[in-house]
């Protein structure tokens, strides 16, 4: 079996629809609340669907039949203030599972962040060394949930012995379906789209940093499905370790992102803008670029979709249609 925790999640939920694709047998655990978060596992057969709090027994229940785990869960928001909870979901659980994969052999994948990069001043290349992680300054409780995370896992290599396979993925920007439910949360993608489809204008943040006009800042946006691609072929490479950055390696601006959605309805863009929240402003990530150079040195070949190619396909093949989960 493979495990995938927040499977019913945003990235989780496209994972859990490729492995169901391959035909393997998947465990979902997560919380499914009250909205239509339901919908983003609807399709899949599945092994079993469990909350958090039975993982633990769950585990002990099936040792031995599990292969892999991928741990997608976590309070992912940037402006979640509790950060006790950020914490015991974010740091503990994730150390919980790790040293239960070292211990039964067993593939450990998780979700880092592009976040633990902070104001990007220190870089953007995904240097796992103890060493380097330390330059690394987040801005937020989130992000330095996801880094104290990595720091922790550094050590513990440094110290030799780790699950048969330890990954850390800092996702960068991602949209496609089945990020619905995540409010605020959502990709600006997804965001605009409903101003797109009425024919009216959507605002971005005005650029308080002279060295970027207006709409110009600038993000590395990926397309959820080259981010599962990758995870399948890390399932398939068991032998590759490490910390790897996931984005295209191309940063491109929210005007292009705009400009993107109205295009892929076939209509001409409509952009305004407005003034960036006074609680963002010393917090604000004017510029992310994954470095992909080492996971591509890893041997991962495949092209990333480019930004008005996925656009395009989440608009056409998602967003704008009858049924938009995957």
């Amino acid at each position: 079996m493979i495990i995938v925790t927040g499977g019913a999640g945003f990235i989780g939920s496209n994972l859990v629809a490729a492995l169901d694709a391959r035909g393997e047998r998947v465990v979902v655990c997560d919380w499914l609340g009250k909205d239509e978060k339901w919908q983003n596992i609807a399709k899949r057969d599945l092994e079993a669907v469990i909350a958090p709090e039975q993982l633990d027994d769950f585990l002990e229940h099936h040792t031995g039949d599990i292969e892999a785990i991928f741990h997608m869960g976590a309070i992912s928001s940037t402006t979640e203030t509790d950060v006790d909870l950020i914490m015991e979901t974010n740091f503990r659980l994730s150390r919980k599972l790790w040293l239960w994969c070292k211990e039964n052999h067993v593939q450990f994948i998780y979700a880092s962040s592009a976040a633990t990069y902070g104001d990007g001043s220190a870089g953007f290349k995904d240097d796992e060394s103890i060493e380097g992680l330390a330059k690394l300054k987040p801005l937020n409780p989130y992000g330095w949930s996801k880094h104290l995370f990595d720091r922790w896992v550094a050590r513990q290599k440094s110290r030799g012995g780790g699950p048969a396979q330890s990954v850390g993925l800092k996702f960068f920007n991602v949209y496609g379906p089945n990020e619905y439910h995540k409010g605020h949360q959502r990709s600006v993608a997804e965001q605009i789209y409903p101003f797109a489809a009425r024919t009216e204008a959507f605002s971005l943040f005005k650029s308080n940093n002279p060295n970027y006009q207006d709409g110009g800042q600038l993000r590395d946006f990926v397309w959820v499905a080259d981010c599962v691609k990758v995870m399948i072929w890390l399932l398939e490479h068991p032998k590759v370790n490490g910390l790897f950055n996931l984005g295209t390696g191309k940063a491109r601006s929210f005007a292009d992102l705009a400009v993107a959605v109205y295009q892929g309805l076939g209509r001409a863009p409509l952009i305004r803008y407005r003034e960036m929240p006074a609680e963002l402003q010393d917090k604000y990530q004017y510029f992310t670029e994954a470095d992909m150079a080492k996971l591509r040195h890893a041997g991962y070949t495949a092209p990333f979709t480019g930004l008005e190619e996925g656009i395009k396909l989440y608009v056409q093949n998602f967003l704008a249609a009858p049924d938009k989960y995957i």
